[in-house]
């Protein structure tokens, strides 16, 4: 994460919206000085938008513990072997990012974390009675 001293590092807002930006979300969140796109898809948070994702986090995280959850934080990059035991390596198609390492190991990045927090209590729980008991959901 990079850090700057000086106001003047902060990008300006924009008047116009870039030409490429279809979506008024888009549009607003770039001309707002929240984030700029760095290609298809991808986009760098700017210190505004930085500061309002750690404040949504913020009041998440505060939500989670008014009901008692717990959070966890599971890797974006997973083995294949999760995902195949699921059945969903083979269904999914070329939208899966995909790559082999040089042990020729296959993983994915990760598009949800079903498999990793399944894998995860597999490995954990003994029992019924270590899972929560409270039926709270978050709204």
């Amino acid at each position: 994460m990079l850090h700057f001293e000086s106001q003047s590092a902060v990008p300006a807002n924009l008047k116009d919206a870039p030409a490429d930006a279809v979506a008024v979300s888009h549009q607003l969140l770039v001309r707002a000085g929240f984030v700029r796109q760095l290609g298809a898809g991808l986009y760098s948070l700017l210190p505004l938008g930085r500061r309002s994702v750690a404040k949504l986090e913020r009041i998440l995280r505060d939500e989670m513990e008014r009901v008692g959850a717990q959070e966890f934080l599971l890797p974006s990059l997973q083995p294949s072997e999760l995902w195949r035991a699921s059945g969903r390596w083979d269904t999914i198609d070329d939208t899966m990012f995909r790559l082999r390492d040089r042990r020729a190991g296959d993983y994915c990045l990760a598009m949800t974390h079903e498999e990793a927090f399944t894998a995860l209590a597999a490995a954990e729980l003994q029992s019924y009675r270590q899972l929560p008991r409270s039926g709270t959901r978050l709204a």
